[in-house]
């Protein structure tokens, strides 16, 4: 039975990768960015059964102009918007450039899942499921992106407690190293590629279909009992217990 399904940011990388996942599996995609050209693209490759609307998932009045495109109920909601936007910035030189730019992490990686979460919830189907895309920065540090990713998994145990009694789940999938992305923004050295790759068990880096597939694995009948967890995709460079 094709089910609705949303995923922000997804007009490349792992947001592309969840979405094309869902689509291949027969459901109905709702993907969001906030460039309307690389969104429409996107949404044309990915095929049938899959739509676009622009939307940044951190500003609320953008958000509240995508309601009348969203679904009447909603199965899975995929909270993947984010980035590290100190990439691209000038070192902060003062309290005030600092404050932006840790406002500028906090608003993409986590307020951007509260405000999307919180509008869609009403429209949660028994059964549904939210993810949202964290990061190995929660555990290993990266200034205010790391405390952004750390402040998503606070927030999603909260969350698992409120949606629960719906009988919907909530977990963050944290990726580690994962190529094929723009995260780096180019920025990332070989030698710090190389880096990555050996702090790993199996000796290669992450894909966004590793990601995709976990998420569509966190969606699927068989987690219902997975909720309020961290789940780490990240080749072994960083272990539980």
């Amino acid at each position: 039975m094709s089910r609705n399904v949303i995923v922000t940011g997804a007009s490349r990388g792992i947001g592309y990768a969840v979405a094309a996942s869902f689509a291949a599996a027969g459901d109905r995609v709702l993907i969001t960015g906030r460039h309307g050209d690389a969104i429409d693209t996107a949404a044309a490759e990915l095929g049938s059964g899959v739509t676009a609307a622009v939307c940044d998932a951190s500003d609320p009045t953008a958000i509240e102009a995508l309601e009348p495109a969203l679904p009447v109920t909603v199965d899975v909601l995929v909270n993947n918007a984010g980035g590290n936007t100190d990439f691209g910035r000038p070192a902060p030189g003062g309290l005030k450039a600092l404050a932006e730019s840790w406002h500028a992490n906090l608003d993409a990686n986590l307020l951007s899942a509260v405000l999307m979460t919180t509008a869609v919830a009403p429209r949660f189907a028994s059964g549904g499921t939210v993810v949202s895309i964290g990061s190995i920065a929660a555990d290993k540090g990266a200034g205010s992106y790391g405390a952004a990713k750390a402040g998503l998994a606070s927030w999603n145990a909260g969350l698992a407690a409120e949606l629960g009694p719906r009988d919907i789940t909530a977990n963050v999938v944290a990726p580690g190293y994962i190529e094929r992305t723009e995260f780096f923004r180019g920025q990332l050295t070989g030698q710090r590629r190389d880096a990555l790759i050996a702090d790993t068990c199996n000796g290669r880096p992450g894909t966004p279909d590793d990601i995709a597939g976990t998420v569509l694995f966190l969606a699927s009948p068989a987690t219902r009992h997975v909720t309020g967890q961290v789940i780490a995709v990240n080749g072994g460079a960083r272990t539980t217990r």
